[in-house]
């Protein structure tokens, strides 16, 4: 006989609403599979000893990918998290994580589930956090990760943290490299802010813009191009280059420009950072590429100064401006210490672009 007919959950022959089962049970419950002749019609389990602290485990396992870096997030031994695994398995009908070769790898349920769950997690801390009636910068102790890249951090770093310890002594500021532009670090709460050039991303990622850049071009004080009046745009073509970029290729919008006339550069050398493209440049007849913020931040530090100093030149061919942005997720929207960073960044380039901009001489 039908289990669910047997337990005299639906009566033999007749058509029962399936809800009048749903209210026998309960709100909290989970559907059962007959497996029987009614197929999936069945009946629903409780889940009243359903453990939502479960919620938090199955985000660690996720996102470490093992019993042991999980169990080192949350503080548990690796047995402990092993018995969690076992009941999330059980709660989920599913084995989340298998085991290939000496690494564990997630089923196809758990990757669908990892976002979500990331979501869920953050949101559930987020309601059972106290609300902030005010906040106290003086007590707060909290640490914000920036991505950002390496010449951000040469010019903004050292006056954001000024900013920050002054009226936050507790507040940590981590700033993590940016290989990419991939904006997931922002959707799995792995980052606070980021910051640089807008990139493709998904539509729920909020934005501000922090300043607007400009490339110039950057050579030696005794380079062939200086003392001949304004370079031309066949000359700079006719120069070896050096360029930044992540990808390795250097190709960018001023190739562009130059194709549109007819001209092409050649580039000798492509390096991952601006400072390297400057000591490159620094020692040979190349051109380097780099943006004019950075530019004038180097060229301001007393180490740079003197008869040594490298010296720049406007860009001879028309690119779009660079508009600088910080990046976050809409779940620290309302999250009084994230809004107070994001207005301390903001204005602490904004500031530093101005007294740039003030003593700048190309």
């Amino acid at each position: 006989m039908c289990r669910c007919i047997r337990d005299g959950h639906i009566r033999p022959g007749s058509q029962q609403d399936i809800a009048a089962v749903i209210t026998a049970e309960g709100a909290s419950a989970a559907l059962y599979t007959c497996t029987g002749r009614h197929g999936p019609l069945g009946y629903l389990l409780s889940m009243a000893n359903i453990d939502l602290n479960l919620l938090s485990s199955l985000d660690a396992l996720l996102a470490e990918g093992t019993v042991v870096g999980a169990a080192r997030r949350l503080g548990l031994s690796a047995s402990a998290m092993s018995r969690t695994l076992a009941r999330l398995r059980a709660a989920t009908g599913d084995p989340l994580l298998v085991r290939a070769g000496r690494s564990m790898v997630p089923t196809p349920h758990a990757t669908e589930l990892r976002e979500r769950v990331r979501d869920l997690t953050q949101d559930a801390q987020a309601v059972l956090r106290p609300v902030a009636t005010a906040l106290d910068l003086a007590e707060i102790k909290r640490s914000f990760t920036i991505r950002s890249n390496e010449g951000f951090v040469e010019i903004f770093a050292a006056p954001l943290v000024t900013a920050v310890t002054s009226v936050a002594p507790n507040v940590r500021l981590h700033f993590a490299p940016k290989p990419d532009k991939d904006v997931r670090a922002l959707r799995e709460g792995l980052v606070d802010l980021e910051i640089g050039v807008l990139a493709k991303s998904g539509p729920e990622v909020r934005l501000q813009t922090l300043f607007r850049d400009h490339f110039v071009c950057a050579v030696r004080k005794s380079h062939p191009l200086l003392g001949r009046g304004k370079v031309t745009t066949q000359q700079y073509a006719a120069c070896g280059h050096v360029v930044v970029s992540r990808r390795g290729d250097g190709r960018g919008p001023v190739d562009d420009a130059l194709a549109a006339r007819g001209l092409s550069r050649t580039i000798v050398v492509v390096v991952p950072s601006f400072r390297a493209a400057l000591a490159v440049a620094s020692v040979s007849d190349l051109v380097a590429l780099v943006t004019g913020s950075f530019f004038s931040a180097t060229m301001a530090h007393p180490a740079n100064a003197g008869p040594a100093a490298m010296r720049s030149f406007p860009l001879p061919v028309r690119t779009e401006a660079i508009t600088v942005s910080q990046m976050w997720h809409p779940r620290l929207d309302a999250d009084p210490a994230h809004r107070w960073l994001r207005g301390l960044v903001l204005a602490t380039c904004r500031q530093q672009r101005q007294q740039q901009l003030r003593s700048t001489r190309y």
